[in-house]
């Protein structure tokens, strides 16, 4: 067992170094490879849409086909999900006194599944994060923040939220609001987020997992960094580099409560140690619970605490009041931002049949602008992401095909 266990914490090591034409083999495919990724990282919507837009369509239809496959091979589940959805069907659109849980299952689940697939997008990314903390989460903690000061309440309705937050009509009193309160209003939609983000560190597990168990190369650029990176560990100088070595290092010798360390505080490396537990063949459950743990708890009551506290009422006034301090272009910088916070405030007072509130100014404007260019961005990105892959495909079956007739 001990012999084992010394055996998976090595690295393995590809190639045919031991051979002596095994260095010029070795430097020959790196180059290929090399060239083959050059080509395919200029296969970009802006650069070849045509061809981009042919082999996303035709990386589509494979990967369609790939699922379906799958799914049939598990058809005995898929035949029980389509049952229990049939009789959740039938139950939502049978008349009875039930009705009024069936729509608060419904409103839970259609909620609580928005926010992990934000999540599952902001750390998947499919060749590039939507940054959908910054996008959905973090504005949405910050509109319950302002709410709950303005309405000296948190009883406004319960998630999902109708179209807008409204102040319920019998007020709260100004200072009765708590940090615990507003923490305790956005927990779910939080949790839920963070979950999202530790489903999406599996993929770089599984794949490093595979690529250990059967000894394949898994031609991914991630991995190949990561192994390269084993190679040059001493000799390793910039700060990067050492960076990800630290977090090699406590993911592998600290294990559950290194991965939590790692997973608990904002870490751009950590698909890095997703990468390194599926090398190490670190279990499954060992992994994706303190995953889980550091990201969807610590993690996000450290985001939501910063968040409540930067959008709190006394810190909002100074942060205005310190924009109009500003020389020269203080006054004409803060009215915009006056005028916002109170469009806010009006609309968090505003019922129907009270005529319509004030309209909102450029700084909403912008920032709808903004988000519609990144979400325009990241499915860009998804469209050049899978383009790519299916150049991979492509030149992994010509480099078969070419071993093949060399070997004849």
């Amino acid at each position: 067992m001990a012999t084992n266990r010394a055996r998976c914490e090595q690295p393995q090591k590809r190639g045919t170094k031991d051979k002596p034409n095994g260095y010029f083999a070795d430097s020959v495919v790196s180059e290929r490879r090399q060239k083959d990724r050059e080509e395919r990282l200029a296969l970009v919507l802006w650069r070849r849409p045509i061809i981009t837009l042919h082999y996303f369509l035709l990386e589509t239809f494979i990967t369609l086909k790939e699922w379906t496959l799958k799914l049939w091979r598990r058809r005995g589940a898929v035949f029980l999900f389509l049952v229990l959805c049939s009789l959740f069907s039938l139950a939502y659109s049978t008349e009875g006194a039930h009705q009024k849980y069936v729509q608060y299952l419904e409103k839970r689940i259609l909620w609580c599944a928005y926010w992990v697939g934000l999540g599952i997008l902001s750390s998947v990314g499919l060749g590039t994060g939507l940054h959908t903390f910054l996008l959905y989460l973090g504005p949405h903690i910050a509109s319950v923040t302002l709410a709950a000061y303005e309405c000296g309440s948190t009883d406004f309705p319960e998630p999902p939220y109708p179209d807008q937050i409204i102040c319920p009509e019998a007020g709260g009193m100004e200072g009765s609001i708590s940090l615990w309160s507003i923490i305790s209003k956005v927990r779910m939609e939080a949790c839920m987020w963070g979950a999202g983000t530790a489903i999406g560190e599996l993929p770089p597990y599984f794949m490093a997992r595979a690529a250990r168990l059967s000894g394949a190369d898994p031609d991914d650029e991630d991995y190949e960094e990561f192994e390269q990176m084993l190679g040059h560990a001493e000799t390793a100088q910039d700060f990067v580099t050492r960076a990800k070595l630290g977090v090699q290092n406590m993911v592998q010798k600290v294990g559950f409560f290194g991965i939590l360390a790692c997973a608990s505080i904002p870490n751009p490396l950590f698909d890095l140690a997703g990468i390194t537990c599926g090398h190490f063949l670190v279990p499954f459950w060992t992994f994706f619970g303190a995953t889980l743990i550091g990201k969807a708890i610590i993690k996000m009551h450290i985001q939501k605490l910063f968040v409540i506290i930067t959008f709190s009422k006394h810190i909002v006034e100074q942060m205005v009041s310190l924009i109009g301090s500003l020389p020269r272009v203080g006054p004409s910088i803060q009215k915009p931002f006056s005028e916002y916070l109170e469009a806010q405030r009006s609309k968090l007072h505003h019922h129907t049949g009270e005529g319509t509130p004030a309209s909102e100014n450029w700084l909403s404007w912008v920032f709808e602008k903004v988000v519609l260019v990144m979400v325009c961005y990241f499915i860009f990105s998804i469209i050049n992401s899978m383009a790519q892959s299916y150049a991979k495909r492509r030149q992994r079956s010509q480099q078969q095909r070419y071993s093949e007739e060399k070997t004849k």
